[in-house]
């Protein structure tokens, strides 16, 4: 086997298949993007093993895990076998010792080839966050809440410049609404290893386009050093009516329930004010969308135009639209 750097991990990783052989829950809270997880231990037997270690010694705990693992042999290779179509496998663990160690010379010794990460999960975490610091062409798309800029940074990826969907990676619209249609968001580990491993993937020199952002995407937090170069990157800020912004929210959020919408509302109702909220949700009972979104948006226009006003104005690039025409958009914008 042979041990490689993250950077030299990663790039093996778009031809062959990675196996994290930390604890499911170790996994669960944050893993190499593509990975699979083939447990060594469970996270019972990780817990006794740790245990053992602490009060009985080393060897002990060693025989411990022998006892636990061995039987799981022929296990592992077949869940190795369903994975590999190239022969060749990539193994680490936490720290690159002897999990991913042990696991690697089992592949091995059936036939595999094996690479090991070199210091383990460890040394790609330390990659991702540095890859936050690396100084990008970022542009900005930006607009009030219904001016469909999700739609238009889709259409500006189709135009061939490159995009990163910040929601997208977070699993939320980035609203009180945000949740609704959506899986659950990811840990704030693994929302930070995607978006890492997006950057890490596009050439430096390339410019890349984002969606306008508060810090927060609902509970997930878009790292310091991104979130300044964010801050102080061009905007192009698309200017919508606010009937055509209704219109589109209406048909974003029209197919909820009224319960979920509701639910929203209850979100924003200090914010927003308790007789604004309690108006807002009286029209959703009422059925009466169109005047709901009107009262939220009242909201959320002043809270987007108080960040807007916190930037450089000379790094605001505001252009006026009649309609949502996404491609129109996109090609004026990009142009």
């Amino acid at each position: 086997m042979k041990a490689v750097t993250a950077q030299e991990f990663l790039e093996l990783s778009k031809q062959h298949p990675v196996i994290d052989v930390r604890t499911p829950a170790e996994f669960e809270q944050g893993h190499i993007p593509g990975a699979v997880n083939i447990p060594l231990f469970n996270n019972e037997e990780r817990a006794i093993i740790g245990t053992m270690y602490k009060q009985e010694g080393k060897k002990p705990a060693m025989l411990k895990g022998m006892e636990l693992v061995s039987p799981k042999f022929s296990e592992f290779i077949r869940n190795a076998e369903t994975i590999s179509n190239t022969g060749t496998l990539l193994v680490h663990c936490w720290r690159g010792g002897m999990r991913s160690g042990g696991m690697a010379w089992l592949f091995e010794w059936y036939g595999f080839k094996v690479f090991t990460l070199k210091d383990g999960y460890k040394a790609f975490r330390r990659m991702a966050l540095d890859t936050f610091k690396q100084p990008r062409k970022f542009e900005i798309l930006g607009g009030r809440t219904g001016s469909g800029k999700t739609l238009v940074l889709k259409e500006i990826g189709k135009q061939g410049e490159t995009i990163i969907d910040l929601e997208e990676l977070a699993h939320h619209k980035g609203s009180a609404f945000g949740t609704l249609g959506e899986e659950p968001q990811p840990t704030q580990e693994m929302f930070e290893n995607e978006l890492a491993v997006e950057l890490l993937n596009i050439p430096v020199e390339n410019r890349i386009w984002l969606e306008d952002e508060s810090q927060n995407i609902g509970k997930r937090i878009i790292p310091n050093d991104l979130w300044f170069q964010m801050r102080a990157a061009k905007v192009h800020y698309v200017d919508l009516p606010t009937e055509k912004r209704v219109e589109y929210l209406l048909e974003a959020y029209g197919k909820f329930s009224a319960e979920e919408l509701i639910a929203s509302i209850e979100k924003i109702r200090k914010r927003v004010g308790f007789q604004n909220a309690k108006a807002a949700i009286e029209a959703i009972k009422l059925g009466d969308l169109k005047k709901a979104c009107e009262i939220s948006l009242v909201y959320y226009d002043k809270s987007y135009d108080h960040g807007v006003a916190k930037r450089d104005t000379k790094n605001i690039l505001k252009k006026p639209f009649a309609e949502l025409k996404p491609e129109e958009i996109a090609k004026e914008i990009i142009e």
